[in-house]
């Protein structure tokens, strides 16, 4: 789907205060777009909105929590009132708990649910009723890739990732039967160096972290932009995010044996001592980093393949013909031989 270029969208982030969100922003405002940046932390949303606006770029920005439908609608509206318009709204909001299944309590599962996937939804909804007046827009909404394979220690996480796959595909559908020309993106990372764990409720005694590979902010970015100006269907970030997927579909219980024995628990222990009871970001915006990586930066990965050809169709389809030619090839020796 050919949408508006980004030189030409008016752009709502959500989560912009740090990480993927905040790196999005900027690279938004960089490609001539106008863009609205919201969070619960004011003080990172008005270093984003000083940061943009130093380099000639246009931005406003709107404290709010995802979970609050009407503070969501706050955020569309003011996007409208200040641009005339809402183009594209990324949401990528959302709060961790890293805890045993066991030692969760209702209100936290209850809450992560709420600003996670229930949070997307209100978005969603906020933002379709301006996006619907013109068509060749976008929702881009970020998910992960335990959308489709849950892994142990982070139930909650992997819950709120699984409905927001279902809620999004029943909308990308619904809105085609009507006719929309909307993208609807799922973006699907694997684990990203960002403040997200230094920010996240931890019940394991150390600072969090989820399986590696690790891969920088900037490779989920430029999906984000990518889907902003194409909507795509999904986009996977990260070689190792479409190994888990696909091995999910083709044995899940051969992943669960991986998962118990081998990457599935202690991958999330780091040796910085976090006690239960340290401040988090779960009910709460904290005065935690308001940077774009977090404190992983040496033993991440700049870039992936794997996705830099799931966001150029031309070089993907050269590739595949290449390895067409070069199997065709292969069998034909065999056969001379």
């Amino acid at each position: 789907m050919q949408l508006k270029p980004i030189t030409e969208q008016v752009v709502v982030v959500m989560g912009a205060s740090c990480g993927i969100g905040r790196l999005s922003a900027l690279r938004f405002a960089e490609r001539g777009a106008k863009v609205v940046v919201s969070a619960r932390g004011e003080a990172g949303l008005h270093s984003v909105v000083d940061e943009i606006r130093g380099k000639g770029g246009e931005a406003i920005a709107m404290t709010a929590d995802v979970a609050e439908f009407d503070e969501m609608k706050a955020v569309a509206d003011a996007a409208v009132g200040e641009y005339g318009r809402l183009d594209t709204w990324v949401h990528i909001a959302g709060v961790g708990l890293f805890a045993p299944f066991k030692q969760t309590m209702p209100e936290e599962f209850e809450r992560v649910i709420d600003v996670n996937l229930m949070g997307q939804v209100y978005g969603a909804m906020a933002a379709l009723p301006h996006i619907k007046r013109e068509g060749r827009k976008a929702l881009v909404h970020m998910s992960s890739m335990r959308a489709k394979r849950s892994i142990p220690l982070q139930s909650v996480y992997c819950a709120s990732k699984h409905g927001i796959d279902g809620f999004v595909e029943t909308m990308r559908v619904e809105l085609r039967h009507e006719r929309w020309p909307i993208g609807v993106t799922q973006i699907m990372p694997a684990t990203t160096n960002t403040p997200f764990f230094d920010k996240a409720r931890t019940k394991l005694g150390v600072k969090p972290v989820a399986p590696p590979p690790i891969y920088e902010p900037g490779v989920v970015a430029e999906a984000i932009l990518h889907a902003a100006e194409n909507g795509p269907r999904d986009v996977i970030v990260g070689g190792a995010s479409r190994a888990m997927i696909l091995g999910q579909a083709i044995s899940p219980r051969l992943l669960d044996a991986i998962m118990e024995r081998r990457i599935g628990f202690k991958v999330h222990y780091t040796n910085e001592p976090k006690p239960e009871g340290a401040p988090d970001n779960l009910f709460e915006s904290t005065e935690g980093p308001t940077t774009i990586e977090g404190s992983f930066s040496d033993r991440t990965h700049p870039r992936s393949f794997y996705t830099w050809l799931q966001t150029r169709p031309t070089a993907k389809r050269s590739v595949m013909v290449g390895a067409a030619v070069l199997g065709a090839g292969a069998v034909l020796r065999r056969r001379a031989a």
